[in-house]
This record gives structure tokens, sequence and C-alpha cells, in this order.
């Protein structure tokens, strides 16, 4: 029997990735702060997820989840807010126009600013400091002073937050998502690429539909879905101080909702069964994810899923798959079995990018397109052999115009990289590569509809 649980209730466990406080005193005051401030979403939207990711997990709709690898104090404009949404728009266009079915949107956004690190420290020279964790524990500059974790930060993440929040609300509620703007989608540098013009093709076909529509009598002032859309956020819950401060009752339904994000995720590095972070999780009603990396084995994944979801409740889970282009055969098709011989109703989604990082030669941290290419396809392949639904694609992007993962169709090499790397942590997709990414995955989506309604026809 499970103990009772509260928002405290992992303070007893050993937990991963946590950054050592000099100030207690003071890192208690900041989340007793914290916990006095307003929420940053509310429960009714978080349910509204969970019953947008069931469909996800009975096969009727997919997820498109991505954003920042970590978002940074130092570059929160609206511009930059603007143009990732940008391209989201564009590759969630792209995905339901090939799937004919809908796609959920969450970003990775208002709230990604922890990361875990494999390493406590990190040694420049003959000088060792902590790791830069994340704007929200410590500073990128390699400081003595700068790698101090500040609890101060955690209150600039909330704030930042906030705003953001704020102006992703604007965009998907105010207009800016109307599908009469298909066409105006398109980033600047992105318009002369051979992505461009697979997007204005499928933009001209959709805008040939509206003006159907509109003649039939329907446009976006009689039908709202086709001037706005939902549009949610989710973060990797490392920082559990944080995410307790952050955790409210809700009113309607008495239960316990973390406010930070719409939907939270555990990573690959804190799901240990007995740890902290499946204990905070297991309390919180949010829809929320678990990175699987090549270490976990279906009892285990199994085990997981026995504490986090024992209601077996369809969109309480996501499972986010990590494996590497080289291992996804290796691990996957073991683990859709052990779910789909237990019954176990999940989303199924793909991260494509942090089995596939590499250091180039030039000594950037990269990502090759043609891996991250090839682990989307084998993610595919196995779900098809397995007759389940491949239900979404979890990455890391941004909609500048960065050089931070080799390839694609513009073929940036290992020298360019060094042109326009501005990542704080990880390599990310640029606007292009990330279209490029979206027609791939709708070429398996078609297939996949294709695969449904020939058995369909046959029975």
């Amino acid at each position: 029997m499970a103990e009772k649980w509260t928002p405290k209730t992992w303070r007893s466990k050993p937990v991963q990735q946590v950054p050592e406080y000099r100030d207690q005193a003071a890192l208690e005051a900041m989340e007793a702060r914290l916990a006095s401030y307003p929420p940053l979403v509310f429960a009714g939207e978080a349910r509204k997820l969970k019953k947008q990711l069931a469909e996800v997990a009975n096969g009727k709709a997919f997820l498109l989840q991505g954003g920042d690898c970590a978002e940074s104090f130092a570059e929160h404009d609206a511009d930059n807010i603007r143009d990732f949404f940008r391209v989201f728009l564009q590759m969630a266009v792209v995905l339901t126009y090939a799937a004919a079915s809908p796609v959920v949107k969450v970003g990775r956004i208002a709230g990604q600013f922890a990361k875990p690190r494999s390493s406590s420290t990190e040694k420049q020279g003959d000088v060792e400091l902590p790791s830069y964790r994340g704007d929200i524990v410590n500073d990128i500059d390699f400081t003595q002073a700068g790698r101090e974790p500040d609890p101060a930060r955690l209150e600039m993440a909330y704030r930042q937050s906030a705003a953001t929040l704020n102006l992703l609300r604007a965009f998907a509620q105010g207009g800016f998502a109307n599908l009469d703007h298909v066409h105006r989608w398109m980033l600047g540098f992105v318009k002369d690429s051979p992505q461009a013009h697979r997007y204005q093709v499928l933009a001209d076909r959709i805008s040939e539909s509206l003006n159907f529509m509109r003649a039939c009598g329907i446009d976006p002032d009689t039908a709202p879905q086709l001037r706005s859309t939902d549009f949610f956020t989710s973060h990797e819950a490392l920082l559990l101080g944080y995410e307790e401060a952050m955790t409210r009752v809700d009113s309607t339904s008495g239960d316990w909702y973390a406010t930070s994000g719409h939907m939270l995720w555990i990573g690959d590095r804190t799901r240990q069964l007995d740890h902290a972070h499946l204990e905070f999780f297991r309390g919180i009603k949010n829809p929320i994810g678990m990175k699987c990396g090549p270490s976990i084995e279906p009892d285990e994944l199994l085990r997981a899923l026995d504490i986090l979801n024992p209601e077996n409740e369809a969109g309480r889970m996501t499972l986010i798959a990590r494996f590497g282009a080289d291992k996804v055969y290796d691990h996957l098709p073991a683990l859709v079995r052990a779910v789909e011989r237990e019954g176990r109703k999940v989303v199924w989604s793909c991260d494509p990018m942090h089995g596939n990082t590499i250091k180039a030669t030039s000594g950037f941290k990269t990502r090759p397109f043609d891996r991250i290419m090839s682990e989307v396809e084998a993610f595919f392949t196995v779900h098809r052999a397995e007759g389940t639904h491949a239900g979404g694609i979890h990455v890391e992007m941004t909609g500048k115009n960065v050089t931070e993962c080799t390839g694609g169709a513009r073929a940036i090499s290992d020298d360019d990289l060094s042109d326009r790397y501005h990542t704080h942590c990880d390599p990310r997709l640029n606007a292009d590569q990330a279209l490029e990414l979206a027609f791939l995955v709708a070429e398996n989506l078609k297939k996949e509809r294709d695969g449904r309604q020939q058995i369909a026809a046959v029975s």
C-alpha cells in the first residue's frame, strides 16, 4: 500500500539531479514565496490536454511536442517566441493535412529552464566549477560566482514563464493562428529552401479548401477553430522544490495539479522507481511523460506505469522513446509488446534528438540530421510492424536561423556550426530542418492512414 501522497512526500526519497544550494534558508524562503504566487496554468487546461492526449492514445490524433533545449533569460523577447510559434504552426499544419486528424500542440516552453547533467562539475583547463544546469539554477558563464546555484533564479524563471505564457495565449487565441494566415507563417530565411516550395504548395491547397468552405458559409468568423488553436506548455520537472511550490489543489475536483505547466515529464536520468521524481509525479493529476532510453527494461517500464498511472487512464501517460538511430530496433519492440500485452493505455512519442548527439570534428556538440531522420523512420517502422499507433514526436527546435545540427536540405557542415551556434545547452533544429522533419513524419502518417483505410475496406 502506497503511503498517502502530499506535494512534500518526495522529500523522504533519494533524489537525482538536484543542485547543491549553499544557502538553504534562502532557498526555503524563495520556495515559500513562490507558493503564494498565482498559478501559471490552470487545472481545467491540463484536463483539456489530457482529453486530447487520450485521443492520441486511441490512435485518433497525433502529438507534436517541441521547443527549446533550455530557455534562456538573455534571449527572452517577443520576436523569438513569435518565430518559434510560427514554425510550430507550420509543422502542425503539415502533420494535420497528412494525417487527416487533429494534432495536439505542446511546446517545450514557458518553463523549460532546468537541464540534467552527466557530471556535477565541469573542468576548463585547471579550473573546475559546478556544471551549468540551466538558467533557473545558475549562469552559463564559466565563473565561480556565475556557476553558484542561486535561489533568486527560481523567481526569475517564474516571471519569464508568466510573460511567455501571456504572449503564447495571445498568439493562439488572438488571430495569429488563423488558417487564413497560413501563407504568412513562413520565416524569411526559409523562403529560398526546398521546404518552402513544399509548404507553399500545401498552403495553396489549404487556401483553396478555405475558399470552398467560405462559399458554403463556413469561415473563421463562424467557425472559431479556424482562427484559433489550443496550445499547451511542458517541461522536464527537475527541480522538485519549485514544482512543489507550484502544486495546488483544484477547487472544482479537490485534486492536486502542478501549475508550472500543462504537461511535465520525467527524464531518463531521474526515473528510478523508488526515487523522488516518481514519488512526486504519482500524485499530480496533470498529463505526464517519461523518457525511455536504452537502459529501461520492459518489466521496469510496466512497474513505472503501475506507480504513475495505476488506473490506466488514457491521456495520462506519454512514453517518450529516445534511443539513438542505431538502437531503436534493439529496444523499442520489446517495450511496445510489453505495454500492448498488459493493455496499458499510453501515447508513444519519438524523441530523435537526445540519442543522436555527437561531438563534431570542429569541437561543437551536434546532432546529424540524417540520424534524427533515421530514428523517426525506425520509430514508425516498429509501430507499423507491431500494429500500434506511432503517436507523436518530441524535438528540440527553434525559429531562429541557427547552425547547430549538421545536415538537412541546406547541408550544414561541421565547418558551418560556428556561424550561428547559439544554444545554451544542446543543439536544436532550425526552422528549415524542423519543417523538413515535419514532412518526413507526414509521409509516415499518410502511410499509417492508408493502412487503416485498407484494413477497413477489407473488413
